[in-house]
């Protein structure tokens, strides 16, 4: 089943990464993107996901040669496989991974459940149509390697997503109506 918010045609295809083509036009989404409604950092997950899902999300990271940190408090460390990561005591410092897709825009993964990939995004540096394409490309490779939605939530508003990948349409797509100020 389709995630895509109403008929979705209108919103964003033009040139850009997609096969030419952009997922979405900053124009239409810029809302998602205001700090004063989403957050500094909203919340991106793949929900259902598995140890499995996380260290193909690691593989992913090694196979693009994408810049990452990996880090328990403030010890860097090399990127271990997610099953050690995700099997750490309960009472461990949860580890992040930093991963920058191009040189300027940071996702920061966070290991606290097995069963969902989350990480988060800062919204000062995704905007602009360049930036959006580089996020919706992310979430793109992301979703279609897990073969899952990629969700992002206003920050603090879990469950809400207001843009995702959407596995059956194979783009990243609204799923909120945008917010008009």
């Amino acid at each position: 089943m389709s995630l895509v918010k109403g008929k979705g045609s209108a919103l964003g295809r033009r040139s850009g990464q997609h096969g030419g083509v952009s997922d979405l036009l900053w124009d239409d989404v810029k809302c998602f993107f205001d700090l004063d409604l989403m957050g500094s950092l909203p919340d991106v997950r793949v929900p259902n996901a598995s140890v499995e899902d996380w260290q193909a999300v690691l593989d992913l990271v090694a196979e693009k040669g994408w810049k990452c940190q990996y880090s328990e408090g403030e010890r860097v460390l090399p990127v271990p496989r997610a099953k050690a990561v995700l099997s750490r005591a309960a009472d461990a410092e949860c580890p992040d991974l930093r991963v920058w897709p191009t040189a300027d825009v940071l996702a920061i993964f966070r290991f606290q459940a097995e069963d969902e990939v989350d990480f988060d995004v800062d919204l000062r540096e995704l905007q602009g149509q360049d930036r959006l394409d580089v996020l919706c490309g992310f979430f793109r490779e992301i979703g279609r390697l897990l073969g899952k939605p990629v969700l992002m939530d206003p920050e603090g508003e879990y469950g809400h997503p207001v843009l995702g990948f959407d596995v059956e349409a194979d783009r990243v797509v609204v799923l909120a109506d945008p917010q008009v100020r």
